[in-house]
């Protein structure tokens, strides 16, 4: 997910521990049907996260300050790169539903 200089001011009612980041990352690997092969939660400059074409997940460290919604729109956004490669009409469709889902 791009555009990390857009940044979301901190709160910290929304700040998460790693443990259960990764908790909500696997939470919603199981709801979307797909299997990561790791996460790794590190300082990243120009995007919020990403997803390796082996499964391996990246989340940058201020996405655990960002608030539930903004991590969930990330984690959704890369878990269904697991799916589907490119931000085709299915990935959109995808993405709009299991966000609208939880709205």
């Amino acid at each position: 997910m791009n555009e990390k200089n857009n940044q979301l001011p901190p709160s910290l009612e929304s700040s998460v521990p790693k443990e259960i980041f990764r908790s909500e990352v696997c939470s919603w690997a199981e709801k979307i049907g797909v299997q990561f092969n790791s996460i790794t939660v590190r300082p990243m400059t120009k995007k919020w996260a990403s997803c390796s074409s082996k499964g391996n997940l990246t989340f940058d460290t201020d996405l655990l300050d960002q608030p539930a919604a903004f991590r969930r729109k990330t984690i959704v956004h890369e878990l269904l790169h697991l799916k589907y490669q490119t931000h085709n009409r299915m990935f959109k469709a995808m993405e709009k539903a299991y966000l609208e889902e939880n709205d």
